[in-house]
């Protein structure tokens, strides 16, 4: 900045904040306003752009306490003073600054050239006057972009296998993101870079993902493993068989069914389940006796001449047991 422009600029007015503004405030005021005046909010707006390098110039300079100490320090010696550039009937800087080397102004030793320096770069944020202090154009820090959330409902499919989905923001704003293969209903997958713009210049935010996964007509996710029901008949519960069930891939596979088998019997099939960076599932069959709701005439009839040759107990005996004893 131009030597003279800590006299003639009021930073703390260029952010409307008062003298004793808290840094938490000012970094507030600041985000708030340099989200507001960014050039990438406000293409080919000149003033918008101007505005922007005050609000960064100030920012610069007030947030440093050692800069906003100098600063201030400057501002008390009266708006009237002039840093110029010298000369004979001059005045100017080295008169404001003469008696700080022991001078009215004029000649300094090399010495005294030093610590004249050194004191200029502690007030302008470097070794020399004229360096600048790093960010959007050599005002101000960058600032990370705030992050964002987002929702997205995928088939069952689509969750299990992964994809890349393409998803519009509130702002209007679109994005493709790649869902991970095996994300569950209900998680919530952080996508690095992918949220909100910095205000000036700094690395975006992330993006927060909230999956929702559609039933599938077949099966239920728990964990990695998927669930099924199969029906099998009286008669192959009773006598065994060997079946066929459907698995996720699309391949069927043939399961045993043991003589005697129980409904609700829980059959596995090693590595059929959901595939993840953590590990793979298995296919979990419950096993469901299917009882026919007509039965013929004949049907009926042996089906009695069966049941007469059954042992005369009841099954129930012992849950009626447990339950009086309880």
């Amino acid at each position: 900045m131009a030597s003279q422009d800590w006299f003639d600029k009021d930073f703390y007015a260029v952010l409307g904040v008062k003298k004793d503004v808290s840094d938490a405030e000012l970094k507030k005021v600041y985000r708030k306003l340099a989200r507001q005046y960014h050039p990438d909010s406000n293409q080919g707006d000149a003033a918008a752009e101007s505005r922007f390098k005050e609000i960064s110039e100030a920012y610069s300079v007030l947030s440093d306490k050692e800069q906003r100490a100098e600063y201030d320090q400057v501002r008390a010696m009266g708006s009237g003073a002039r840093f110029t550039a010298g000369g004979a009937g001059a005045g100017g800087f080295e008169d404001v600054f003469g008696g700080m080397f022991g001078q009215g102004g004029g000649r300094r030793t090399a010495y005294q050239q030093a610590d004249f320096d050194d004191i200029l770069g502690g007030m302008f944020g470097g070794g020399r006057f004229g360096q600048s202090t790093g960010g959007f154009r050599g005002y101000g820090g960058p600032s990370r972009g705030a992050d964002a959330t987002a929702d997205t409902t995928l088939d069952f499919v689509t969750a299990i296998r992964g994809e890349t989905v393409k998803l519009t923001m509130q702002s209007g704003r679109e994005t493709t993101v790649k869902i991970p293969a095996g994300v569950a209903d209900g998680q919530k997958i952080k996508l690095k870079g992918k949220g909100l713009p910095s205000p000036d210049g700094g690395q975006p935010g992330d993006l927060i993902l909230t999956v929702k996964v559609r039933k599938h007509p077949v099966f239920e996710r728990d964990g990695l493993n998927l669930r099924l029901d199969v029906p099998v008949t009286f008669a192959e519960a009773a006598l065994g068989a060997t079946i066929e069930v459907p698995t996720f891939d699309g391949e069927p596979v043939k399961l045993r069914i043991a003589p005697g088998t129980p409904s609700g019997r829980v059959l596995r099939v090693k590595g059929k389940g959901v595939t993840t960076a953590k590990g793979q599932g298995d296919l979990l069959a419950t096993v469901e006796i299917a009882v026919p709701s007509h039965l013929s005439a004949e049907a009926q009839r042996k089906l009695e001449e069966f049941v007469e040759t059954l042992p005369t107990e009841n099954p129930r005996d012992d849950l009626l047991a447990k339950a009086r004893a309880s």
